[in-house]
């Protein structure tokens, strides 16, 4: 049989092939490129419906895709980076649930005075060389300052078991203020230069929610600062470092914060000045992450309301208000319901610390974050320092109704199991400190609760069986913004000398990678764009030399961050990847 075609029906089949390549052009290029591709390793989402994929795209910063390798790779182009993990494990950025970035970065820059494992001062003779080193390779900067600035002694871990004196920082220096703040950040200890700069003599009075400590049997000061007498004094002895160093603080902040794998870091307790800092820093894009920041809600209310917002400009945003009822608990400056257990110094009976506001500020302020639907985060350690909390947050929703805008409650250590429910009950959401269970857990054993409540300190456990969110914080600089400490402290709650503090309080790892990733970006009504990994979100990421959910747990701490990624550019890679891994598989 003999096929013809005359030319009608020759056109016909060429607009016939015509209009088959229009269609067939558009589904073949309906798989938009990537810019990169990353696969080859464990891939962890955070997203309950498909926790674990094979490759993830990104493109303009943006995640494009995550599944199978055969789905991912559709997207494909010419142009398109594949990177491979090389077995290693990709998470989403870590959300800091709770930290302060521009403090840490006056940390980065002073001298280390933490005790092992993450520095090298075990006793007062130790933590005065540190500070003449520090001062003698930093000449310049101390002439500039007229400050010798050192962070993060820790009394619970010198030999001595005390706080330094006056008279010992006088041995550093006479000439020069000298001034080191305790690790928790809420103490320091002043030369007699520096008490001299800052006014504090033996006719100073403590101020309202501070305490100046005095000599045995006398008024005058022995150097060391509670709360709002530190606050006070490092205001003026700051005074030298300047816009300069304040925007040096943020850099550095940022910088070491992306180390550990944050790609959002938060500034738990700001100044007007401090975001003013910030804020210029941000706008000459030197913030390599974002950074969320919360205004003292004690000192200017209305430069929070003309500020705060959801929108980050530059990396940087208002976030809402920051409000403090107390202390610090292994400083026993936290407001307890009871007597602390054994306190270490000279302490009146049935001691208990004390308020850093007043009930009337404490009501006032979160009436006033209800008014103007304003975020409110609040530091409450002790249980009396809770039960205000609970009870100003009560008498808001009572009179206003409640709130969309997520109320925390910032570390809460001392919680009593009704409390949690109370939190539950009012939708205040705990973001909790389970590093304390390493640092500080045979501390409070000792110390402040005692061996029967101590296995309660940041009840992440009780969080779980009732249903609630909770995310996990390091409070930086108290502790480096360390990642895996943080996730190994929720795991195992193993403390410094080994023991176990709150077998029951402990989680599962993926609960507790929740705790730092998904959670923390609901807490900051950012869990649209962070905080998994999956189409239409920012492509931030953190890549680990190791998979926690198959390691040893107690092992999770060796594990290293090896890169950090914020948008799908590097702004943190490890300087020897491979040496990460092998040590984690040693470890193993």
């Amino acid at each position: 049989m003999t096929v013809s075609f005359d030319k009608i029906q020759l056109k016909a089949l060429g607009t016939l092939v015509g209009l088959a390549v229009f269609v067939v052009i558009p589904a073949a290029s309906a798989q938009e490129p990537a810019d990169r591709i990353w696969s080859g390793g464990t891939i962890l989402t955070m997203n309950d419906a498909a926790m674990r994929a094979e490759a993830v795209a990104e493109k303009d910063g943006t995640i494009l895709a995550v599944g199978t390798g055969d789905e991912v790779m559709a997207h494909q182009g010419r142009d398109t980076e594949m990177i491979d993990l090389a077995g290693r494990t990709m998470l989403p950025g870590f959300v800091d649930a709770h930290g302060h970035v521009f403090m840490g970065g006056l940390q980065a820059l002073s001298a280390n005075l933490l005790a092992p494992p993450d520095g090298e001062v075990t006793d007062i003779p130790s933590l005065q060389q540190t500070l003449r080193e520090w001062s003698a390779a930093n000449a310049a900067a101390v002439e500039e300052a007229d400050l010798i600035l050192g962070f993060g002694y820790d009394n619970a871990q010198l030999a001595e078991l005390r706080h330094p004196t006056r008279d010992e920082l006088d041995a550093v220096s006479l000439e020069v203020p000298v001034v080191i703040i305790h690790q928790s950040g809420h103490l320091a200890v002043l030369n007699s230069k520096g008490l001299e700069v800052v006014g504090y003599d033996a006719e100073t009075a403590n101020p309202a929610g501070g305490v100046i400590r005095r000599r045995a049997g006398s008024s005058e000061p022995d150097g060391v600062l509670e709360e709002t007498a530190f606050f006070e004094a490092i205001v003026q002895l700051m005074a030298n470092v300047g816009a300069e160093g304040a925007e040096a603080f943020a850099r550095a902040g940022t910088e070491l914060w992306a180390r550990f794998g944050y790609t959002t870091a938060e500034e738990g307790r700001s100044m007007p000045g401090t975001v003013q800092a910030l804020r210029k820093v941000a706008d000459e894009g030197g913030l390599a992450i974002d950074v969320v920041t919360y205004v003292d809600v004690l000192v200017d209310r209305d430069f929070i309301v003309a500020n705060q917002g959801d929108t980050y400009r530059n990396r940087l945003r208002v976030g809402g208000a920051k409000l403090t009822i107390d202390g610090s608990p292994q400083g026993f400056t936290a407001w307890r319901d009871r007597p602390y257990y054994d306190p270490v110094g000279d302490y009146p009976p049935a001691y208990a610390g004390y308020p850093a506001a007043t009930l009337e500020q404490v009501v006032d302020a979160v009436q006033w974050a209800y008014a103007n639907n304003i975020q409110i985060i609040t530091h409450a350690n002790g249980e009396a320092a809770t039960d205000v909390l609970i009870a100003a947050h009560e008498a808001a929703i009572a009179e206003q109704g409640s709130t969309d805008m997520r109320p925390v409650l910032i570390h809460g250590q001392f919680l009593r199991s009704d409390q949690v429910d109370s939190l539950k009950r009012v939708g205040i959401m705990p973001s909790l400190f389970p590093m304390h269970t390493f640092y500080w857990g045979d501390w409070h054993r000792e110390h402040t609760v005692g061996p029967e409540l101590v296995d309660d300190i940041s009840p992440t456990g009780w969080c779980v069986q009732r249903g609630m969110k909770f995310s996990s914080h390091h409070d930086a600089p108290v502790a480096f913004p360390n990642s895996m400490r943080v996730l190994d402290a929720t795991v195992t709650r193993r403390s410094r000398s080994g023991d176990i503090i709150g077998p029951a309080q402990r989680v599962d790892v993926l609960t507790a990678l929740k705790a730092m990733t998904i959670w923390p970006a609901w807490q900051k009504h950012e869990e649209k764009s962070k905080g998994s990994i999956e189409p239409g979100k920012l492509a931030d990421f953190v890549i680990l030399s190791a998979d926690p959910t198959a390691v040893d747990p107690e092992t999770i701490d060796r594990i290293k961050v090896v890169e950090t990624i914020k948008e799908g550019k590097t702004v943190y890679a490890m300087s020897d990847p491979q040496g990460a891994a092998s040590a984690v598989e040693r470890a193993n």
